[in-house]
């Protein structure tokens, strides 16, 4: 079982709401870096290990620079999540930069930045050639297609649009070190939140052995293999954390029966984690505004799935609790919705929860496990205005980290003056 924890009692929460209205996103520091610690504790177990967080999952540099002080690095799959991890402190092969379908002007960044480049498909060799030149240090991504089972989120990795064949990855090595690259790196991303810690010791099986593979049939050694992310949280009370022992202790089984034996040993360990690094110490902290009883009880909330759309998007599980009211028994069957003009717009469905006050000064609810793929996610549909982040200190300090969007914000990418013109044309207005 796993304990859903907010951080704030209601009191603290009804002081901090008056500063900033809800909605808004609430990240916990200390958690952040006490899950950053238990990551890096398990992976000690090999001699050179390195996370690289997933940036798309919190793009916020005040979140990165609180990762940098940990020792991390970046996985980045745009321009601008580049300079955001750039901005945050993590430079030169700190950076990963696994991108798919990349226009030449982002290539050309990465190198300028020194960013491991993690190539997407092999026409991507020649492409990078012509337009960023090939660097020393190169990455490939691995799509085993049916060798390897994928999960919901992402799919079975044979229907995926992500990275090279087992074919393809023995024959763009050398077709890299021929073209002047001097170092070489592994990587692959199967799943998506999977809590087995059995797939993810599959997965480095799998890359140890590919690795083996290419030295044998191709003489080049890999400096390092990356795991990728996916690793998954309990987002559901009943539902048990990731044994990170029993992972770490099972990819070193892996690792020394295919690395050693292969001569290949030290090879160094790279992932890509996000959610088990910051998803657990998020919250989405919206009101209860209305209620309504029709076929269903419907709580409606101040946010929607403007700002958390996995709910929508994969008929995720958020868990859901009242502050001040954790302990009351759980007597009501609401579905939790927002105001969207769309009917999946719900964060939960049929869900057992306490008797919800609605209101002006309706109660508080808050969403668990929103700190990785929330706020990040977030879109203007409707006009809906992305709601701000806030983080906790370790010293209970609450500090604004991103302030919420504002209609001068959702106009400002118009062109006023074309519109002033088109506004004055009269002829527009006769058809």
């Amino acid at each position: 079982m796993s304990k859903k924890h907010f951080p704030l009692t209601k009191p603290q929460l009804d002081e901090l709401a008056k500063r900033y209205p809800t909605p808004f996103y609430l990240y916990d520091e200390k958690a952040i870096r006490e899950h950053s610690r238990a990551v890096k504790e398990a992976f000690s177990v090999f001699s050179s290990y390195k996370e690289h967080y997933a940036v798309k999952a919190l793009p916020n540099p005040f979140i990165l620079k609180i990762l940098a002080d940990e020792g991390f690095g970046a996985d980045c799959s745009s321009l601008p999540e580049l300079l955001l991890a750039d901005m945050a402190g993590m430079k030169g092969e700190d950076l990963m930069f696994s991108s798919n379908e990349t226009p030449a002007r982002e290539y050309r960044l990465a190198r300028d930045l020194g960013a491991v480049i993690n190539l997407d498909d092999f026409t991507h060799i020649e492409y990078l050639e012509k337009t960023a030149g090939i660097p020393e240090l190169i990455s490939c991504r691995y799509n085993p297609g049916p060798l390897k089972g994928g999960n919901a989120i992402i799919g079975k990795p044979e229907e995926a649009k992500y990275g090279f064949t087992r074919e393809q990855i023995l024959a763009a090595f050398p077709l890299l070190r021929d073209k002047g690259a001097k170092r070489f790196a592994l990587h692959t991303m199967v799943a998506s939140n999977e809590l087995s810690a059995d797939y993810h010791i599959e997965t480095g099986r799998m890359l140890f052995g590919l690795t083996a593979e290419l030295m044998a049939r191709t003489g080049i050694r890999l400096e390092f293999v990356n795991l990728g992310g996916g690793a998954g949280i309990p987002y559901k009370p009943e539902q048990e954390p990731m044994d990170y022992t029993y992972l770490t202790r099972g990819l070193k089984k892996a690792y020394e029966e295919l690395i050693i034996p292969a001569g290949l040993d030290p090879l160094g360990i790279r992932t890509e984690w996000a959610r088990a690094i910051t998803g657990p110490c998020g919250w989405l902290v919206s009101r209860a505004i209305h209620k309504k009883e029709i076929y269903r009880s419907y709580i409606g909330l101040d946010s929607c799935m403007a700002d958390l759309m996995r709910p929508a998007l994969y008929g995720a599980y958020h868990h859901i609790t009242i502050p001040g009211k954790e302990t009351a028994p759980l007597t009501k069957t609401y579905d939790v919705v927002g105001s969207l003009c769309e009917n999946n717009d719900k964060f939960a469905i049929q869900r057992q929860l306490p008797k919800i006050e609605t209101g002006e000064q309706g109660d508080f609810v808050v969403i668990h496990d929103a700190g990785a793929h929330g706020r990040a996610m977030g879109f203007n549909y409707n006009g809906k205005l992305r709601c701000g982040e806030l983080l906790l200190r370790p010293d209970g300090a609450v500090i604004p980290i991103r302030r919420r969007e504002t209609m001068e914000d959702l106009f400002a990418t118009l062109d006023r003056a074309a519109l002033e013109e088109f506004k004055n044309n009269k002829e527009f207005y006769i058809w």
